[in-house]
């Protein structure tokens, strides 16, 4: 008996579309076109596949019965893989398909393309029934799926340089690359470990977005409190992104206090967002912190030493003559030192210096007066 696809679409020239491209696969295609229908037709039969619509509503784009629909397949017929195709989803749409729902992956009507859904459609039919997972991934999508969702369009404006995206579920690897996009960086994405590593020693990167679980293994063990296998790959990456000074963002399903602490102390990461908790506003400022936190490291190389231990003074509140008393120079080699730094930071004033210099991590601990005045 041929497996059964169930489409959930109230647009009928989608449901043409994708019976024509299910039953080209071989599957016996159940036509849905509304929330009630869907729920009775999963009561009736078992499929292998779905895809869903998010609105429902005839044209009505507020609607997400779809949602819904993701809802009763997932307690309903555990072993049907979802898809979400829709027009009006929003990133938080999106991502709450993923994890609240189960959804395979969520695409995009505008850009949809056949030989993409076809080589999708392939994958799912040939992929097992979710795998137990771990507790610190529950909350997110499973790591084993591999296809690519449609991509992000081009950005329009001045770019910010090259971001890489590094994410092996194909859900969140679209996610995640139209969010870096939209905040003006060029993406290359990548699904693992070893094509992710040659884009690093091939390329620089202004900016790196990271998933620490980059295996289709799925750890249910925990070895002293640390995942093994399936983590490993993520924090050997991590390595990599902090020898070649790339800022670096991880979003992970992982949301252990240790594992956390890890990736920020042993491999420097600059964020960490976890998937369950994921929101977009919170990304896009942590993207923007880490790109100003990355220009001012890189204003701050541009100063010699010397330089640098003016700044620092300067950041601790003395004046001209103490900082000269304590590097043993005179006022005027100090004068030029500020002149210096100002046109390096293109600042103009002691407190504008001083700000960029604690901003970037440069003890300010306030000083006894050393009663000099400029």
């Amino acid at each position: 008996m041929a497996a059964r696809a169930l489409i959930v679409e109230d647009d009928r020239s989608w449901q043409q579309i994708l019976s024509e491209l299910l039953g080209d696969e071989g599957l016996e295609v159940d036509i849905e076109d509304n929330l009630e229908g869907a729920i009775a037709c999963l009561r009736e039969h078992s499929h292998r596949l779905a895809v869903v619509d998010l609105a429902l509503g005839g044209g009505d784009v507020a609607n997400q019965d779809g949602l819904r629909v993701l809802d009763a397949v997932r307690r309903r017929d555990p072993g049907c893989v979802a898809i979400m195709l829709t027009g009006f989803a929003t990133v938080e749409i999106a991502v709450s398909a993923l994890t609240e729902y189960g959804a395979y992956t969520c695409l995009r009507e505008d850009r949809f393309r056949r030989d993409e859904f076809r080589a999708l459609i392939r994958e799912a039919l040939a992929s097992t029934l979710p795998l137990v997972k771990s507790p610190a991934e529950a909350a997110g999508p499973p790591p084993e799926r591999q296809m690519a969702a449609v991509q992000p369009g081009p950005f329009e404006g001045p770019t910010r340089g090259s971001a890489l995206v590094v994410e092996d579920d194909a859900g969140w690897r679209s996610i995640l690359s139209e969010l870096v996009t939209d905040a003006g960086y060029q993406v290359r994405s990548c699904s693992s470990y070893g094509e992710a590593l040659g884009c690093l020693r091939r390329e620089k990167y202004a900016l790196a977005i990271i998933d620490l679980s980059l295996s289709d293994r799925v750890v249910c063990r925990r070895d002293d409190q640390r995942l093994s296998g399936a983590e490993l790959e993520g924090y050997r990456l991590l390595s990599g992104t902090r020898e070649a000074g790339t800022p670096t963002v991880v979003v992970s399903g992982i949301a252990a206090p240790d594992e956390v602490e890890r990736a920020y102390a042993e491999q420097d990461a600059l964020v960490y967002l976890g998937k369950q908790t994921f929101d977009r506003g919170a990304f896009l400022q942590a993207i923007e912190d880490v790109r100003s936190a990355s220009e001012l490291g890189n204003e701050l190389e541009r100063l010699t030493q010397r330089e640098r231990e003016v700044l620092e003074l300067v950041a601790q509140g003395m004046t001209n003559k103490g900082i000269a008393r304590t590097l043993v120079i005179t006022t005027n080699t100090v004068k030029r030192h500020l002149k210096a730094i100002f046109a390096k930071l293109e600042v103009h004033t002691r407190a504008a210096a001083a700000g960029k210099a604690i901003h970037a991590g440069i003890p300010a601990e306030p000083l006894t007066p050393d009663g000099d005045q400029e």
